[in-house]
This record gives structure tokens, C-alpha cells and sequence, in this order.
């Protein structure tokens, strides 16, 4: 399967015909026969157009739901195969390093025996 290139979505006119050229004639001959075709068949030519124009249309987007759906799966094992390699997923914001302050005057254990070995000494 053709990937198309990271700069968008390049399609052909070849493919668009057959997207929406096919449908909108047949939707347009659905429409011509309801009141131009023969007297007895005017309603079943244009059910006919009709019903093959849209179907051909729903079957384009149900397509392109699947095809957006194997997309989010291909994302989906990307991010997993990250995970395994670096323990973290890839929109996981790293966690910050928070560096501890005391307020001023504070006494902790630490300075009180700084103090009571400065105290000694003097």
C-alpha cells in the first residue's frame, strides 16, 4: 500500500472520478430520467440512478473509515514499541525535578548540629 507523503494528501484525478465523478453522473442520470425517460419507467430509472449513486458514495466512506482506522492502529503500536524501549509514552511529559526550599530561620537536624559543633568549639 502507497503511503502518501508527510506534505498532505496527494490524490489523483483518476481516483476522485471515481470517488465522487461516478456517483454525481449517475445521481444526474437519476435525476435526467425522472423527467425525460419513457413514460412507463420514469420512477424505476431514477431509483435505479439513484440507489447505484449513493451506494457507490457509501462505499467510499466506509472505506475511508477503514482506512483512518488501520492509520490509528499503526499510531497505536508506534506508541507501544516506544513505551517498551523507554518505559514512558511518547506524549508523556517528562516529570520535572522539584528542588526542595525551607523558609528562612528554620532549624532542621542538620543545622542544629552544625550549631552545637560551632558552639563547642568557641
Amino acid at each position: 500500500m502507497a503511503e502518501s507523503p508527510p506534505g498532505g494528501d496527494t490524490t489523483s484525478r483518476g481516483v476522485l472520478f471515481v470517488r465522487y465523478g461516478i456517483p454525481a453522473v449517475l445521481l444526474v442520470a437519476g435525476v435526467v430520467f425522472l423527467f425525460v425517460g419513457p413514460e412507463g419507467g420514469r420512477g424505476e430509472a431514477w431509483a435505479l440512478f439513484t440507489g447505484a449513486g449513493l451506494s457507490v458514495l457509501l462505499l467510499n466512506v466506509l472505506y475511508r473509515m477503514g482506512v483512518s482506522g488501520d492509520r490509528e492502529r499503526d499510531r497505536e503500536d508506534a506508541a507501544r514499541y516506544y513505551f517498551s524501549e523507554h518505559g514512558s509514552w511518547p506524549d508523556e511529559e517528562k516529570p520535572r525535578r522539584h528542588r526542595w526550599s525551607q523558609p528562612a530561620n528554620i532549624a532542621t537536624p542538620e543545622s542544629e548540629a552544625r550549631e552545637r559543633d560551632g558552639a563547642g568549639e568557641g
